[in-house]
């Protein structure tokens, strides 16, 4: 018999084999000072595009008073236990009800985690009779739902509409085999391309499928549509997904997250999630400051507006100049360039070393070989002269891209790990 950690010694996996360069700068950097557009790392000023603080609340001065209020009122602590058994409050039932108006929904209910709290809800609307029909480039925490289903499920390809209608006809199928149902699965703005979900074409299919629809909209929520109620706002059918989340962990800069569905399904869940039901209560200066935050959404639209100058400058720049950003559409900016991941590390190091700028890099096998993604949050924070000095300093990382100066300092790198 095999030592369970044999594995664990011999293979890092993709990304631990690169630890012992990476660890403490390129994966697991620490970030210090108050979260804004301009913070340091190790020691350096730097310009921030990896904060996902889209409307800049994190450090709003109401939003820091409220939190401290709330601290010093109920400490960290209250309430104590799962919302079913001791740790329901009026406050609690409050802000549900507020989010649920805020996205046009019956009713909506607190979830402790975003991650743990879409895993849950997809566990609990499906049984093992049903059939999840997923787009492949889902988020983790909707893979890892999936992975809980006992039964049957398919991907389709992203944002693909063909593919779905295919894997459609194929649950369909199915599920008058097992005398299930159907439960379609897309994110409202996927994290790393910046690209909507076609929740709109999605829907459409419903006049000829019959399935029930889950978003997880985590970066459109305050960002996207008229009153910023999120992706399915903007996209005119917010009344046709049967089941909407978001987290607090974005635009809300808090931790935290809500569904919001019709009351039945509401009921229903608040009854099943077992993330929720054996889980503490989301503690009160959370929930006191989710309250002031929404607040601020429903009725500071200029925190919108300015997220959204910040977001054209960059993104219409980086177009002008020539950079590769995809298919955007919403704030997240991808930026996509041609290497090997010595040679991104490189490049990354002397955009923050010598250019001060600290973006997210993104390398395989989160994307393919031989391309680099440098992910970009824009922030209501950001000013437009940190937009210039961002663009400079790209055309400066791609010219040395191009002429090999990133591959011949790359070349001790990889010697260093046998390559």
């Amino acid at each position: 018999m095999k030592d369970l950690f044999e594995k664990i010694y011999k293979d890092k996996g993709p990304l631990g084999k690169w630890a012992s360069q990476a660890e403490g700068y390129f994966v697991f950097p620490k970030l210090e000072g108050e979260i804004s557009n301009r913070m340091k790392f190790q020691g350096k000023d730097v310009i921030t595009w990896s904060i996902n603080d889209y409307l800049g609340l994190a450090n709003h001065p109401e939003v820091r008073k409220v939190d401290a209020e709330a601290g010093i009122k109920y400490g960290s602590a209250y309430p104590m236990g799962a919302r079913m058994m001791s740790g329901h409050t009026d406050l609690h039932e409050q802000l549900q009800n507020e989010l649920a108006a805020f996205v046009k929904k019956e009713a909506a209910y607190l979830l402790n985690f975003g991650y743990q709290g879409i895993l849950s809800t997809i566990d609990a609307l499906v049984g093992k009779d049903d059939i999840i029909v997923y787009d492949v480039d889902s988020h983790a925490c909707i893979i890892d739902g999936v992975r809980l289903h006992m039964g049957k499920r398919f991907t389709y390809k992203h944002n693909d509409v063909e593919s779905l209608e295919k894997n459609l006809e194929r649950a369909t199928k199915m599920a008058e085999q097992t005398g299930g149902g159907i439960l379609v699965i897309s994110e409202g703005v996927f994290g790393m391309r910046g690209e909507q979900g076609r929740l709109k074409e999605i829907v459409a299919l419903k006049k000829k499928f019959n399935f029930r629809f889950l978003v997880d909209d985590a970066h459109g929520f305050g960002t996207l549509g008229k009153t910023g109620a999120g992706a399915g706002e903007e996209q005119g059918v917010q009344d046709d997904i049967d089941v909407y989340f978001a987290t607090f962990a974005k635009s809300m800069a808090s931790t935290g997250a809500f569904i919001a569905a019709d009351q039945e399904i509401i009921d229903y869940l608040k009854y099943n999630l077992r993330s929720q039901m054996f889980a503490k209560s989301l503690q009160m200066q959370l929930t006191v400051g989710a309250l002031k935050r929404l607040e601020m959404l429903r009725t500071m639209p200029e925190l919108k507006e300015n997220l959204w100058k910040i977001v054209n400058a960059l993104q219409s720049g980086l177009k002008a100049r020539g950079f590769d950003i995809g298919t955007t559409q919403s704030c997240v900016t991808p930026v996509y360039l041609k290497g090997s991941i010595p040679e991104a590390m490189a490049l990354v190091r002397d955009l923050r070393e010598n250019y001060g700028i600290f973006c997210s890099i993104v390398v395989y096998p989160v994307i393919p070989k031989g391309l680099i993604l440098l992910r970009m949050i824009p922030t209501a924070t950001h000013t437009l002269q940190d937009v210039e000095e961002t663009l400079d300093a790209f055309d400066a990382i791609r010219e040395r891209l191009d002429n090999g100066t990133y591959k011949r300092l790359s070349a001790a790198v990889m010697a260093a790990m046998g390559e």
